[in-house]
């Protein structure tokens, strides 16, 4: 492709769908178990059935109106960092974090964030191994559950303080985002929130080496509408929500993976990207 052509043109060549394939679980009664073996959160077992089906996917940047996190959970904004390296902890830690606190103070009108985690992931097995970081999800999942989302806060603040701050709003939000070139293989797709029914959500114990927290596996329902956005840059980020524990018809748990574009050219470079993961805190209504 001429490399002269403009990002917004290159953007319109992208096609308004595609179909791939989503890898969901099945519900066969018996809880699936994610479970880290080593320290690192490198290597994983998990059990469980699962079952590709081939879903429709919109182009998120061709949507006629923007998305929002209360209504589908998840929006996608133009977002600079000043991080030069993101195999850089101290970088991360220094700069990216008080970025991310910034931003989800400004998107969700939080009074507090607590940025959490984070988790570098890249497709190419000698990236991994050299920055020891781990591999793209490619399982329809969301992070949270009805139990874990409160017992994440327990988990992370003073006894008393959480017990307070659970008596009044907070949510589960995460930011993801390229870390050096624009993601050509391996994007994330996410599942627009009020397509999914709370059927579809199958709670998975996920078992570390210093405690026990829950994620919803996600069952395969042809009413999802699934989201992606093709060739993310850096200076973008996809923020979203996978647990509100307001329970008023706004967006509460929003699913998501990483798929196979079947769009992606040969030869294209490895996705490498880095989740961001924040507990915003609101004001007494």
């Amino acid at each position: 492709m001429d490399q002269n052509i403009p990002q917004d043109a290159v953007e319109d060549l992208q096609p308004d769908t595609i179909e791939a394939g989503m890898v969901y679980s099945v519900n066969t009664g018996v809880k699936p178990v994610n479970e880290t073996m080593e320290e690192g959160n490198l290597k994983r077992v998990y059990t469980g059935v699962f079952n590709e089906q081939q879903m429709t996917l919109r182009n998120g940047r061709k949507a006629e109106k923007p998305f929002t996190l209360d209504e589908h959970g998840f929006e996608f904004i133009d977002h600079a960092t000043k991080v030069e390296n993101f195999f850089d902890e101290d970088q991360i830690k220094s700069v990216y974090y008080p970025e991310i606190e910034q931003l989800i103070k400004d998107r969700t009108g939080a009074n507090r964030v607590v940025v959490f985690d984070h988790t570098l992931r890249a497709e190419d097995d000698e990236t991994r191994e050299k920055h020891m970081i781990r591999e793209p999800v490619k399982r329809v999942h969301n992070d949270y559950t009805e139990w874990s989302g409160p017992q994440r806060v327990r988990d992370l603040l003073p006894a008393d303080e959480a017990e307070e701050l659970l008596k009044h709003r907070f949510a589960v939000v995460q930011v993801w985002r390229a870390i050096r070139l624009p993601i050509e293989s391996d994007p994330l797709a996410i599942c627009e929130a009020k397509s999914m029914s709370p059927d579809d959500m199958i709670a998975s114990e996920r078992r570390y080496p210093n405690r026990v927290g829950e994620t919803y596996q996600i069952s395969h329902n042809p009413d999802h509408r699934w989201v992606y956005f093709p060739k993310m840059k850096k200076d973008e980020a996809l923020v979203f929500k996978v647990y509100d524990s307001m329970k008023d018809g706004r967006a509460r748990f929003t699913a998501h993976t990483s798929f196979t574009d079947p769009t992606t050219p040969a030869g294209a470079p490895p996705r490498e990207s880095i989740e961001m993961r924040t507990i915003a805190f609101f004001p007494p209504e």
